[in-house]
């Protein structure tokens, strides 16, 4: 299990199940390889945020719960015959998952109910909830596995009035509901940094998704944290530059004194942005930080290298990692470590390690 997770383990109240984020190929880290790691180590679920995710892992051998947070009508077949368990979110998406699921000739099919308490992005809102526990019961072809919502602001303590505010109308929301069923549902709100910040949220199970990589907004519990990935590339060539030559497309980049240019093996279609051109983005190479030089090209992109000596061909360049935390580079290109980390194209390979 990624190192993590333990730090978060030692933060649950006994009995608190957690379901692991592997949406976004596991937030750019592999969807199969994370996956197997959790299941493994007795995770209670997974979550992705579409079928064809869930599917991939099915095929690969994944046998554990997974619920799927953003289904299509459709996929509910593939939903059924991959044992996926949809996010319900509406009463048009209800009724049509029960038209499959009457046609399929099941029963008591896995679903979880996502409620809406405040950020308004999906869900069922406070008066939907006597409609909605009717239509459940109605012909027994649903059976709720778990009901949850989402914060908006966990990790920011300017919001946490809010965050209070949604935890008690999820309290409030959920208890109906569960009431109405009349048997036993998990409970679930809180994300990774509301895990620390908001204890009192936890209720049966909590979601761990970036936290589970390595990353948390909080100083304090970002100590606590191992790296879990690291990005790298090589120098492809290295140039010898007069004052006055130029760098890239459009010459954005012009060498005011002699200087000496490494080009190495990364680009905007590895998921390396464009803002990050002409300094603003820099990666580490024997020891020191080098800016990015010019404009960032689809596979390449040049880094100044004069204030450090002897770089050659093949030389190792990071480009976040211990010394370099992703979430420094996502804050030179205006951005969270969540786009960083699942931007990384499937283009790059992935080397696992385990201790």
């Amino acid at each position: 299990m990624p190192i993590t997770s333990r730090s978060t383990r030692a933060l649950l109240k006994p009995g608190t199940k957690l379901m692991g984020m592997v949406k976004a190929f596991s937030y750019g880290s592999g969807s199969f390889e994370i996956a197997n790691l959790l299941q493994f180590h007795g995770v209670d679920y997974l979550a992705v945020a579409y079928a064809d995710e869930g599917v991939e892992l099915r095929r690969a051998g994944i046998t554990m719960p997974i619920m799927v947070m953003n289904p299509e009508p459709s996929t509910f077949d593939a939903i059924l015959q991959w044992n996926l368990e949809p996010e319900i979110y509406s009463m048009h998406l209800l009724s049509q998952l029960e038209e499959e699921i009457r046609a399929a000739n099941k029963t008591n099919y896995p679903v979880h109910i996502k409620l809406d308490t405040g950020m308004h992005r999906l869900g069922f809102e406070k008066k939907d909830i006597p409609e909605l526990a009717r239509q459940l019961k109605e012909h027994g072809y649903f059976q709720v596995k778990s009901i949850f919502s989402h914060l908006a602001g966990s990790e920011d303590p300017k919001m946490d009035k809010f965050t209070k505010k949604q935890g008690d109308l999820f309290r409030e929301m959920s208890a109906e509901l569960q009431k109405s069923l009349g048997y036993p549902i998990i409970r679930h709100i809180s994300n990774s940094s509301g895990i620390h910040r908001h204890p009192d949220l936890q209720f049966d199970m909590v979601r761990l998704g970036i936290g589970m990589y390595g990353v948390d907004s909080s100083p304090e519990m970002q100590a606590k944290l191992k790296n879990v990935s690291t990005l790298k590339t090589t120098v492809a060539q290295v140039k010898k530059l007069a004052p006055g030559e130029t760098v890239g497309y459009g010459g954005k980049w012009t060498a005011k004194v002699p200087s000496v240019i490494a080009t190495v093996r990364i680009g905007y279609a590895d998921g390396y942005s464009r803002k990050l051109s002409n300094g603003r983005g820099k990666m580490f190479i024997r020891g020191k930080l080098a800016p990015v030089a010019g404009v960032i090209a689809m596979d390449m992109l040049m880094l100044d290298v004069t204030l450090i000596p002897d770089v050659k061909e093949g030389d190792v360049v990071i480009v976040f990692g211990e010394d370099l935390p992703v979430q420094l580079l996502a804050a030179w290109g205006e951005t969270i470590p969540y786009e960083i980390l699942t931007g990384i194209s499937q283009r790059v390979k992935r080397i696992y390690f385990q201790e």
